[in-house]
């Protein structure tokens, strides 16, 4: 497989640093508040990626953490009179709900940042006492950006071209606390009423980026294959966090960087002054979960891509004639009746297609092209095809749907209610008897009851409403 690598800016074959098995490390969310359709492409993407290495017979070792500690939090817990903590256990609770409706697989470790507050203070000492971090005269611990010669090699930014701007900045500090303005904070000192943890630099809390360099160290070692996250977290957060994790730990921080691009709303930028922020749950509650997983799918994950309200309904139009497709196989399988096997060699070219997809850069527009594919041979073969033929055809397209992580809300329909079957009989009798008009009285009944009924040359078909 190959992706493209933020840090050399180039498509490179992903290897990892034991075969059979990938270490990766994805920024997660800080629990301040609902998560919004931004946040949602990130955890898709790279859940999509965990399923097809997965899928291709990889272990996968995947860390997502939990932000518990942050201004945000600290405000927001001041603002409604309850705690730091209690807002972070609220929304952390909200964002796996939200996780779980999306159907990201759940983490292989999913670590909050102040349950790591021991490993935090043992990297801020190895800097402090190397040389790369000074304690200023409040307490706060900066790390020294100027130690670090390779600073800037992830978002391809010159710190001399920064230094200009730096003097500008520098002008306007009110407090120089800093020896550079360029410096950032890996412990901050605790203000009156915050919480802090015991230091030896006194009372404080982590910095932003320290949290990240941690918990990918304890969880998944010094130099881990692949960190990933959105677009906006290149600079500074994860270019700070390559230059303390490289200057704590002398050694590589990932060997490879996966970024997904930003998401626009009606092709404009999100944010709450325009009145176009949306969370997840909004739009969950109105078109439901599985229609943003497959929006988030319809463009190469570097590309940007724009949320519309036709866009995300051509979605769930797209994903009812999966299911369709899915629930007219099932059809087919029970009343099988022909014997071509054409459909086999079709399914084969499927799955080709869709691992040529996948393997160029997580090609998910193209993977979804191959499925479509085969659901217009499964429609079109099905009716002719024998009994294992359609039962290869399931297989092949639960697979490859399973690796995009879709059709997750399939209804059951194997328990169909004694009434309902002795309906569809009276209704199959009348129809034999040309009783037209009963037999449309039948099935109004039916829809009534929560079912359709299909009339085929196998017989009549039922589906759940």
């Amino acid at each position: 497989m190959q992706i493209f690598n933020t840090m050399t800016r180039q498509k490179e074959e992903f290897v990892p640093q034991k075969e059979g098995e990938y270490r990766i490390y994805v920024c997660g969310p800080t629990v301040y508040n609902y998560i919004h359709i931004g946040n949602a492409r990130p955890m898709i993407v790279f859940d999509t990626l965990r399923r097809y290495l997965e899928y291709c017979g990889n272990k996968v070792y995947y860390v997502s953490n939990i932000t518990d500690i942050d201004d945000k939090l600290i405000k927001k817990g001041q603002e409604e009179g309850t705690s730091m903590q209690e807002v972070a256990r609220k929304f952390e609770a909200e964002y796996i709900r939200d996780s779980d409706g999306l159907n990201v697989k759940a983490p292989t470790v999913r670590p909050r940042a102040t349950e790591h507050i021991g490993e935090i203070i043992h990297i801020v000492k190895d800097l402090v006492d190397s040389g790369h971090a000074y304690v200023a005269r409040n307490g706060d611990v900066y790390f020294r950006v100027k130690s670090d010669p390779g600073y800037g090699k992830l978002s391809h930014l010159n710190l001399d071209d920064l230094e200009s701007g730096n003097r500008e900045l520098r002008s306007r500090m009110d407090d120089d606390l800093k020896e550079d303005p360029a410096d950032f904070a890996v412990w901050k000192a605790a203000k009156p009423g915050e919480p802090y943890w015991e230091s030896p630099w006194g009372h404080g809390r982590p910095g932003w980026h320290i949290e990240c360099s941690a918990m990918a160290r304890k969880h998944l070692g010094k130099t881990i294959d692949l960190h990933a996250g959105g677009q906006d977290l290149i600079f500074p957060h994860h270019e700070n966090e390559i230059a303390q994790s490289e200057c704590a730990n002398g050694c590589t921080f990932s060997r490879y960087w996966m970024h997904n691009g930003f998401l626009n709303i009606n092709n404009e930028k999100m944010s709450k002054s325009a009145n176009n922020f949306f969370t997840v749950r909004e739009i969950a509650d109105k078109y439901g979960y599985e229609p943003i997983r497959y929006f988030m799918l319809t463009a190469g994950y570097r590309m940007p891509l724009n949320y519309t309200v036709e866009l995300i309904e051509s979605c769930k139009n797209s994903l009812e004639r999966m299911y369709t497709c899915r629930d007219n196989l099932d059809f087919a399988i029970e009343h099988a009746h022909g014997t071509d096997t054409a459909l086999v060699e079709k399914c084969e070219d499927a799955r080709k297609k869709f691992k040529a997809a996948m393997d160029d850069d997580l090609n998910t527009p193209d993977a979804l092209a191959a499925i479509f594919d085969l659901v217009k041979d499964i429609n079109t073969l099905s009716d002719a095809s024998d009994k294992a033929t359609l039962e290869t055809a399931a297989k092949a397209f639960d697979e490859l749907t399973g690796v995009l992580g879709l059709l997750y809300n399939r209804k059951k329909t194997d328990s169909i209610p004694a009434e309902v079957t002795a309906l569809v009989e009276e209704r199959a009798a009348a129809k034999k008897a040309k009783d037209w008009g009963r037999a449309d009285a039948i099935r109004a009944q039916l829809t009534e009851m929560g079912w359709s009924v299909t009339d085929t040359a196998q017989g009549p078909k039922l589906a759940k409403l």
